[in-house]
């Protein structure tokens, strides 16, 4: 099985569509430009969106061995039984949402395409089936839990003042008053082109924080003000967090040793920002009318970009341009509380 995936990887490698032409002889130099177009090209999508694909490819490769196909080229009549199979499996394995089929195809989609190969998705052997699948399946999104103002505070509270609190606490508030995904909030450097794999930088000033993303949508910039208080503001829990921890160069948010008194070089994960807002969330006692388990299932990264969008009294159009967001129909989603029924359209019209 091991030398199958090691063949899988090479046969990836051959024909990820970056290669020099066939009537050119290949030279030293003509082979690095090869692995760092191919570097190129890899980075054009998320490390995220890329394990994803990869994933997926990777399922869809061990499907077609069980039986008996051939993933290469695309054949839209296998894709098709392929999709059905994820949202009606046989026996005991469990079937597949429709967003994970959806995620799924456009993986493969994009592998196709590496590979020279188009694959139609509107072919109806693939369209007709997959249409079936969401009409039969779909069902609503499952919206995370906003934080709230009120519960923002609560779990900052919860946090000690050693150096790992500090950390903690300018996580969360940055990442609230920000609406910042967790991998945004991880990212951060100190400054311009610290680190290879900074996905952003931070200018702190009298009036805020300025900061520069390379986001989903292109490079942003987010301006987070000070805060009506020492005890609530992300500048200001910022600052402390980088004088304390003596951080001016490279990564933001580091890890902390076990007894949260010295920094260690190693930038924090997204997942760390994840852990943090479910414990917080249970330490604060937020919700505490739901068992754990669910309590726990409620919040997650999103929460903070929920609870900024829910809370800020603002116009509209203000808060998707801090979140990024290309419509204002993708910014009411993130909205929880706020605009329900402030247009009554039934009154409007004379009823």
């Amino acid at each position: 099985m091991g030398q199958q995936n090691d063949g899988d990887e090479r046969d990836q490698a051959k024909s990820d569509g970056i290669a020099l032409p066939s009537h050119v002889a290949g030279s030293g130099t003509l082979d690095r430009l090869v692995d760092t177009a191919r570097d190129y090209a890899k980075a054009s999508t998320a490390e995220n969106t890329n394990k994803a694909y990869a994933a997926d490819w990777k399922h869809f490769g061990r499907w077609c061995r069980i039986k008996g196909a051939d993933p290469l080229p695309p054949s839209p009549e296998m894709i098709g039984l392929y999709l059905a199979d994820m949202a009606a499996p046989v026996g005991k394995t469990p079937a597949i949402t429709v967003t994970t089929i959806e995620r799924r195809l456009s993986g493969l989609a994009w592998h196709y395409q590496q590979r020279g190969f188009t694959l139609d998705r509107k072919n109806r052997h693939i369209a007709s089936v997959l249409a079936g699948i969401k009409r039969k399946h779909a069902r609503p999104p499952v919206q995370k839990e906003a934080i709230l103002r009120d519960d923002i505070l609560a779990m900052v509270a919860t946090l000690p003042y050693d150096l790992r609190g500090l950390r903690d606490r300018a996580i969360l508030l940055l990442g609230y008053a920000g609406g910042l995904r967790r991998s945004e909030i991880v990212s951060l450097d100190h400054g311009k082109d610290d680190t290879p794999e900074s996905g952003g930088w931070i200018d702190i000033s009298d009036d805020g924080a300025l900061l520069t993303l390379n986001a989903k949508t292109g490079w942003r910039e987010v301006e987070v003000g000070r805060g009506s208080s020492d005890q609530t503001c992300p500048v200001h829990a910022l600052e402390q967090w980088l004088h304390f921890a003596k951080i001016d160069f490279g990564p933001v948010f580091v890890r902390t040793s076990r007894d949260g008194k010295k920094t260690l070089p190693a930038r924090l994960t997204d997942k760390h920002v994840a852990r943090l807002i479910k414990q917080t969330v249970l330490s604060a006692g937020i919700r505490a009318d739901l068992p754990e388990k669910d309590r726990l299932a409620l919040f997650s990264g999103h929460s903070l970009r929920a609870g900024l969008a829910s809370s800020a009294e603002v116009d509209e159009r203000y808060v998707q341009k801090h979140l990024g967001h290309a419509s204002a129909e993708m910014t009411r989603r993130y909205q929880r509380r706020r605009d329900r029924f402030r247009v009554n359209l039934t009154k409007a019209a004379g009823l």
